[in-house]
């Protein structure tokens, strides 16, 4: 393979590595904090998706779009845990999956209402629409590099969050033991729903950077919640280094196989799962 073609190959797998990460970071913190089964969570990336396409157009502007996109997100994500997660904590796993279902078709009806069925498309913020020149016929863009650094600043800034601060050691220990939290004070359902918010905005978020990149249609919610419960899996529940690390595998994964293998791209992922989970069942960072 020629050098560029390579390297441009990795970037766009890392990129769309980065942008599982964001999703899938999201889901290990409701799944492994709060023990929600949130088949819903790909609705939220789809609601940022569209988020995106509606606010550019009526702001102009696409970073003002994404900071409002996220404070909506944030809100959506508080609203939702109050009126509906917090009922499901000490519900068996069924009553989860049955609900969550259940907002999954509720977003796509509500969708449709207020977008419509048709494929939107979102334009790369100005001063950014340009490529970087490799070779004399080939070149990168600018936008997906800018992506991929949104994304690493947010890693960092999670891990610092939740290794480094007072609420992160709230969020660690409620991960651990919900009554110990409760017994020392803490409103452990006031931090549920900062968690809550928290992963919805992450997904909104991904979704929202990935719309100038990618069409904005119906259902795209789908396709991404499947591939980040396997980045859960492989990295481990409830660890974010984990969900890093097994997300830019699978965006490499992905990339290449499409590449190299195109006549089993479909499987090479969840090959690469079925390895890691033979290794280690918990997954990478998972506790044993």
């Amino acid at each position: 393979m020629d050098p560029v073609i390579f390297l441009i190959q990795v970037l766009n797998g890392v990129q769309y590595g980065l942008l599982l990460f964001l999703v899938a970071s999201g889901l290990t913190l409701i799944f492994g904090i709060m023990g929600i089964i949130n088949l819903a969570h790909g609705s939220f990336y789809m609601i940022g998706a569209y988020l995106a396409f509606s606010l550019t157009r009526l702001h102009g502007n696409f970073w003002v779009a994404l900071a409002a996109g996220v404070v909506i997100a944030v809100a959506i994500g508080a609203a939702l845990e109050w009126l509906v997660m917090r009922f499901l904590y000490r519900r068996d796993h069924l009553y989860q999956v049955l609900l969550t279902y259940g907002l999954i078709l509720i977003f796509e009806e509500l969708r449709s209402l207020v977008w419509g069925d048709d494929v939107h498309g979102v334009a790369v913020p100005q001063g950014l629409d340009f490529s970087i020149p490799l070779t004399d016929n080939l070149s990168y863009q600018t936008y997906r590099l800018v992506i991929s650094a949104i994304c690493l600043a947010i890693a960092f800034g999670m891990y610092w969050m939740i290794q480094r601060t007072r609420l992160g050691m709230m969020i660690r220990a409620g991960a651990v033991n919900r009554e110990m939290v409760q017994s020392l004070g803490i409103d452990i359902g006031l931090l549920y729903r900062l968690v809550f918010a928290l992963g919805v905005a992450l997904a909104a978020l991904a979704g929202m950077l990935a719309a100038p990149v990618s069409s904005v249609f119906p259902g795209m919610g789908n396709q991404v919640l499947i591939i980040s419960f396997v980045v859960v899996v492989i990295g481990g529940i409830g660890s974010v280094k984990g969900a890093l690390v097994a997300a830019l595998a699978i965006g490499l994964a992905d990339t290449f196989g499409k590449v190299l293998v195109p006549q089993i791209a479909g499987m090479v992922v969840y090959l690469l799962m079925a390895a890691i989970l033979l290794w280690r069942p918990q997954g990478i960072f998972g506790r044993t």
